[in-house]
C-alpha cells in the first residue's frame, strides 16, 4: 500500500506528508535515526539508466512534491513565461562560435534559429562551403534528454568520434562517424565518460570506461572496425577513491592518462604514434601532491604544488625522465599568486594565474625567458583561455567578461602583442552596460578573514536597505566563482534586485589556502563566510534583513542547507539546486561510488570519530531543528549520479516534519534529467524562470499563494 502523499485539492494547497519508516544505524556509539532513508531506491543504479524502474511508492512521493510545488507557484505561471521570453530575447539564436583552425579546416559550433542543441561544423581553411558534422537538434529529436559530449575529429580529418548521454546520468555512448559519407560506423561503445583521444594514424582511439558503480576506472583502446567487447585494457585503477580521465597534448604526440582524487594526481603518457605500447608513468602519486602537464619537444612542462608550492609553480623535465628527480623550477612558487593553468606552444608558454582575486594571462617567450601579461582594469572580471588546436600557433585565444560586460573573444598575437576582437556577445533584445554598476566589497568573517563579494545592480536601484538581493555562492573543491557575465541575471536586476556572489572559503578565489580553510574540519568556515557576507550587505544597506534570497547548487546547496539551519532569519527565501544535504549518511556509506573519493574533501566519518562529530554538527539533513524557516525551493534530478535525488527529497520531508513555522518548503524533481537539469538551451530557461519567480515571490515583488 502506498503512503498517502498526494496533496489535497484545497486552498491553500496542503503539503505532502511523507510517512516515516524506522531506520537506525550506529556509528561511534551514536544512534542515528533516519526516518526517510526509504526514499533511496534499492535499485538506484538501474534508475540512472532507466528511470521507469523507480519503485512506485518513491515515484508517488516525487510526483506529489512536484504537484504541490506547481500548485504553490501556480500564480507565477504568467511571470515565468515573461521571464523565459526575456531571457530568450537575450540569446542570439543563430549564434556561432569563432572557428578554430587546424590543418586544412576550421572547426566551430553553431546553433540554428529555434534550435536547442549545438551543430558541429567545419569549413575549408581560407573559405569554402560549410560541412555539418553533427546536428545536435536532429540527434536529440524525440528524446526527453540529450547531451552531446565530445566531438573529436581524427588527425587525418576523415573521422569523428562523438558521444552522447540520453538519460542525464553522465553515461556516454561513443560513436564513430565517417566524415566522407556522413554515416556512423557500426562501432558503438557504451558506458564511457564521453572523452576519447585518437591514435596518430587515425585507426583507433583511447577512451575511459565507466564501471557499474559509475566510476571512470579504466582506459581501453579501440581499433576501428573491431568488436568493442575485445578492446584492449591499457590501464585500470582498482582503488575506488581514484578517478581516471584522458586527454591529448596540443603537440599531438601524447595522450595523457590522469588518475586523481581530491588531494593528489598521477599522470601516464601514451605514445599516440605507437598505441600498442604500454603507458609510461611521469611521477608516482604522492599524498597531497598534484600535477598536470603539457608537452613541447623533448620537455614536459608541469604545473604542480610539489615542494610545498601551495599556490603552484611550473617545472620543466625531460620527456624521458621518470619521477621528480629531474624536475627543475621554471616559474617558482609565489604565495598569493595562484597559477591556474598552463598551455605550451612551440615558442611560448602561456599561463593563467590569479592574484588578489583577479585573473591575468602571462606569456613567457621560452627562448629568452621574457614575460608580459594581459590584464584588465575592472574591479571584478572573468578571464579564461580558449582552445587553440595548433602547436605551432603564435596566436592564442581568450575570453573576457565582467558582470556588466558581455563575453568578448580575443585573438592575441604572441609575437606582436596585437589583440584582435573576434566576437562580442550580442544581446538581441538590447543591453546598455552603462545602466549598471558592478563592485567588489569585502565582508569580515568571524575569524577576521576578508571575504570578497561581487555585486551587480542597476544604477537606479536604491542603496537604502530596501532592495531585494540574490546571494549566490559555491565554496567547495577549490572551484573559484568568476565574476563573469550572466545574461539571465538581468531579469532580476532590471526588477530592482542586487545580484551578489560571495567568494567564500572552499574555493580558490584567494589562493589555495582559501580552499584549505573551507574543507575537512574547517568546512564550517564556508558557512560563516556566507553569513558574514549577508550580514555585511545588510549592515551597509545594500539590502535589508529578510530581503535576501540565498542560492547555491550541489556542494553550494549544502551551504544553503547549512545556513538555513544557522541563520534562517536573514533570508526571505532559499534556493537549493541539486543540494548535497544528506552529508553524514552519504559519507558513512562506503558502497556509494562517489563516497570514497569524497572523504578527502569532507573527511571520513567511518574511521574518524572527530570527523563524524564535526559532520554531524553541520550536515543540513541532520541539523534540521524546531524553528521557523524561510521559504525554500529545492531542485533535484532523478538520474543525477552526483547528488542523488533522495538527498533533497529526504531534506524537504524532515524540514516539514520538524519546523515550527515559516515556509513553504518546495521540492521540484526533474524526472527526465540529472545533475545539470534540462539539456536544451531553451528548456533550461524554464528552470531558471522558476527559480527567479520564486525569488521575486519571496521578496514580495509578486503575489503567490503562500503569501495570501
Amino acid at each position: 500500500m502506498l503512503n498517502k502523499v498526494t496533496p489535497e485539492a484545497s486552498f491553500p494547497p496542503t503539503a505532502p506528508v511523507v510517512a516515516p519508516r524506522e531506520s537506525v544505524q550506529v556509528a561511534h556509539g551514536v544512534e542515528l535515526i533516519d526516518p526517510y532513508a526509504w526514499l533511496r531506491a534499492d535499485n538506484w543504479q538501474q534508475v540512472l539508466k532507466d528511470p521507469s524502474v523507480l519503485p512506485a511508492d518513491i515515484r508517488a512521493v516525487l510526483d506529489a512534491e512536484n504537484a504541490y510545488a506547481d500548485a504553490i507557484l501556480g500564480d507565477t505561471v504568467a511571470l515565468r513565461g515573461d521571464l523565459q521570453r526575456e531571457m530568450r530575447g537575450r540569446i542570439k539564436e543563430d549564434d556561432a562560435e569563432v572557428p578554430t583552425p587546424d590543418g586544412p579546416f576550421e572547426y566551430y559550433t553553431r546553433h540554428r534559429h529555434e534550435g536547442q542543441h549545438e551543430i558541429v561544423c567545419r569549413k575549408p581553411r581560407g573559405g569554402g562551403d560549410e560541412q555539418v558534422l553533427l546536428d545536435g537538434d536532429a540527434l536529440a529529436e524525440g528524446k526527453p534528454f540529450f547531451h552531446l559530449g565530445a566531438a573529436e575529429y581524427s588527425p587525418c580529418h576523415n573521422r569523428l568520434i562523438w558521444s552522447a548521454d540520453e538519460r542525464g546520468s553522465e553515461l556516454y555512448a561513443l560513436t564513430i562517424r565517417d566524415l566522407g559519407t556522413g554515416q556512423d560506423l557500426p562501432d558503438l561503445i557504451l558506458q564511457t565518460d564521453g572523452e576519447a583521444v585518437w591514435s596518430a594514424d587515425s585507426t583507433g582511439f583511447f577512451y575511459v570506461a565507466v564501471d557499474d558503480n559509475h566510476r571512470p576506472c579504466s582506459v581501453r583502446y579501440h581499433a576501428i572496425g573491431t568488436n568493442a567487447a575485445t578492446d584492449r585494457l591499457v590501464y585500470e585503477e582498482t582503488d575506488p577513491g581514484w578517478f581516471v580521465s584522458i586527454s591529448g597534448t596540443r603537440s599531438k604526440r601524447f595522450g595523457v592518462i590522469v588518475i586523481h582524487d581530491h588531494d593528489s594526481s598521477e599522470a601516464w603518457l601514451l605514445d599516440l604514434a605507437a598505441p600498442e605500447a604500454s603507458p609510461r608513468l611521469v611521477a608516482a602519486r604522492q599524498p597531497g601532491v598534484r600535477y598536470e602537464l603539457d608537452h613541447r619537444g623533448d620537455e614536459l612542462f608541469i604545473l604542480t604544488n610539489a615542494d610545498d608550492a601551495e599556490d603552484f609553480k611550473i617545472v620543466v623535465t625531460p620527456v624521458t625522465a621518470a619521477g621528480r628527480a629531474e624536475w627543475r623550477d621554471l616559474v617558482p612558487h609565489r604565495r598569493g599568486r595562484m597559477i591556474i593553468a598552463i598551455e605550451a606552444f612551440r615558442d611560448y608558454l602561456v599561463r593563467l594565474e590569479r592574484q588578489d582575486g583577479l585573473p591575468r594571462i602571462v606569456i613567457r617567450h621560452l627562448e629568452s625567458g621574457q614575460e608580459h601579461d594581459i590584464a584588465f582594469d575592472e574591479e571584478a572580471y572573468s578571464l579564461s583561455l580558449r582552445h587553440v588546436a595548433e602547436f605551432d600557433s603564435t596566436v592564442i585565444r581568450f575570453a573576457y567578461s565582467s558582470m556588466t560586460t558581455p563575453d568578448e573573444i580575443f585573438d592575441y598575437d604572441l609575437a606582436t602583442d596585437r589583440r584582435v576582437l573576434r566576437k562580442r556577445r550580442e544581446i538581441p533584445s538590447g543591453f546598455d552596460s552603462g545602466s549598471y554598476v558592478t563592485r567588489r566589497v569585502f565582508a569580515t568573517a568571524p575569524d577576521g578573514e576578508q571575504v570578497p563579494v561581487s555585486l551587480l545592480r542597476a544604477k537606479t536601484t536604491p542603496e537604502d536597505g530596501s532592495a531585494p538581493l540574490l546571494l549566490y555562492a559555491y565554496g567547495a573543491y577549490g572551484h573559484a566563482t568568476p565574476a563573469s557575465f550572466g545574461a539571465n541575471r538581468f531579469s532580476l536586476v532590471d526588477r530592482g534586485f542586487v545580484f551578489a556572489i560571495a567568494h567564500v572559503r572552499g574555493g580558490t578565489d584567494k589562493g589555495w589556502a582559501w580552499y584549505a580553510d573551507g574543507k575537512l574540519t574547517k568546512k564550517t568556515n564556508t558557512f560563516t563566510d556566507y553569513i558574514a557576507a549577508a550580514e555585511y550587505l545588510i549592515d551597509t544597506r545594500v539590502t535589508g534583513q529578510g530581503r535576501i534570497v540565498g542560492q547555491g547548487g550541489s556542494a553550494g546547496g549544502m551551504l544553503i542547507g547549512a545556513v538555513a539551519n544557522r541563520a534562517p532569519h536573514l533570508f526571505a527565501g532559499l534556493i537549493a539546486d541539486v543540494p548535497f544535504v544528506d552529508v553524514l549518511n552519504t559519507m558513512l556509506d562506503a558502497d556509494l561510488p562517489l563516497t570514497p573519493p569524497e572523504w578527502l574533501e569532507w573527511g571520513n566519518p567511518i574511521t574518524d570519530a572527530a570527523v563524524f562529530e564535526a559532520m554531524r554538527g553541520y550536515s543540513p539533513y541532520d541539523t534540521v531543528s524546531a524553528q521557523t524557516y524561510p521559504p525554500i525551493l529545492a531542485l533535484g534530478g532523478l538520474t543525477d549520479p552526483r547528488v542523488t535525488y533522495w538527498e533533497p527529497a529526504k531534506w524537504v520531508a524532515r524540514l516539514r516534519a520538524t519546523m515550527t513555522g515559516g515556509g513553504p518548503i518546495l521540492l521540484k524533481t526533474n524526472m527526465e534529467a540529472g545533475h545539470g537539469g534540462a539539456s536544451g538551451r531553451f528548456d533550461r530557461l524554464e528552470e531558471v524562470a522558476l527559480e527567479y519567480a520564486f525569488a521575486l515571490a519571496c521578496t514580495g515583488c509578486v503575489e503567490w499563494r503562500a503569501r495570501r
